[in-house]
């Protein structure tokens, strides 16, 4: 008989813990259905990158002296350096810098790396294209700079939560110390 009564008590403590759980996600469920949805309408609204957001690369032709830094830090193999070295001035002269967005990773290698800093992160997101051959951008497209979003007065920027803080944060320290 007294394995039947632990039985029994090891059952009524499943129950209980079962019924506990299903409560608990039946409160998180609740507590979701009083916030706002966070749908942004995405060819007229668009959000605020953060501030490491990793996007396309942009390249400055004039700064890059050919190092090939790139090239080994990439974990593909990916930017193609062509050059050719002068005998006159006895350094290497770049003809040719190109970046196939369509394999990058985005990893931030490259850039990290470039002892002239002619490489940065954009916050451009939008390379979608309906030929895979069109993601391969050469020195021009690399060195076009995209408009910001911020810039667009066609479209309407949404800040995520995080960035919203932080604004309301500093415009709460600004009221604060003006008012003071």
């Amino acid at each position: 008989m007294f394995p039947m009564v632990t039985g029994f008590m090891n059952y009524g403590q499943q129950t209980i813990r079962a019924a506990r759980y299903i409560g608990q996600s039946f409160i998180i469920t609740l507590s979701h259905a009083n916030r706002l949805p966070v749908t942004i309408q995405y060819p007229y609204e668009k959000s605020i990158t953060s501030e490491r957001f990793r996007g396309r690369i942009h390249f400055e032709f004039d700064k890059c002296i050919a190092c090939e830094v790139c090239v080994r830090v990439c974990p593909i193999d990916l930017p193609v350096v062509d050059w050719r070295f002068e005998r006159d001035i006895k350094k290497k002269q770049l003809l040719n810098y190109s970046i196939d967005f369509g394999i990058c990773i985005f990893c931030g290698n490259c850039v990290e790396y470039c002892p002239t800093n002619c490489l940065s992160m954009t916050e451009e997101y939008e390379l979608s294209t309906y030929d895979r051959h069109e993601l391969n951008y050469n020195q021009i497209a690399l060195g076009r700079l995209p408009m910001s979003v911020i810039g667009d007065y066609t479209i309407q920027t949404v800040m995520n939560s995080t960035q919203s803080k932080i604004y309301k944060e500093k415009s709460l320290d600004s009221r604060t110390i003006t008012n003071s």
